[in-house]
């Protein structure tokens, strides 16, 4: 049988959840994280939407060849865009308490 007050409830949830998504839609994009190869001679800094902020470079490596220091740019990117994976995941797992989403959905989402 039909219930009102069972569907109000439903949307009242739904709303409070979209409202936390966007909460942490927000916080993610301003997050910044840094990713590092060789040891912390290459050190990335990238925000949540996976734009470059900032790429540092231990001065006594740029002595090193081309590629090795392209290797290590690259490696650090990889870590820092892994890093954002990661605390996306941790942001929406509180999300995805409030409400029992069908298996895989939080994946497509993040």
């Amino acid at each position: 049988m039909f219930d009102a007050n069972n569907i109000n409830t439903l949307i009242k949830k739904a709303q409070k959840i979209q409202e936390k998504m966007k909460k942490i839609q927000k916080e993610i994009e301003i997050m910044e994280v840094t990713g590092e190869s060789g040891a912390g001679i290459v050190k990335i800094t990238i925000n949540g939407i996976y734009n470059c902020k900032n790429i540092e470079i231990d001065e006594s490596f740029l002595k090193e060849n081309k590629k090795m220091i392209e290797d290590l740019i690259t490696a650090a990117f990889n870590d820092a865009s892994r890093r954002i994976r990661e605390a996306k995941k941790q942001k929406m797992s509180d999300i995805s308490k409030d409400i029992p989403f069908p298996y895989g959905i939080m994946n497509s989402i993040i």
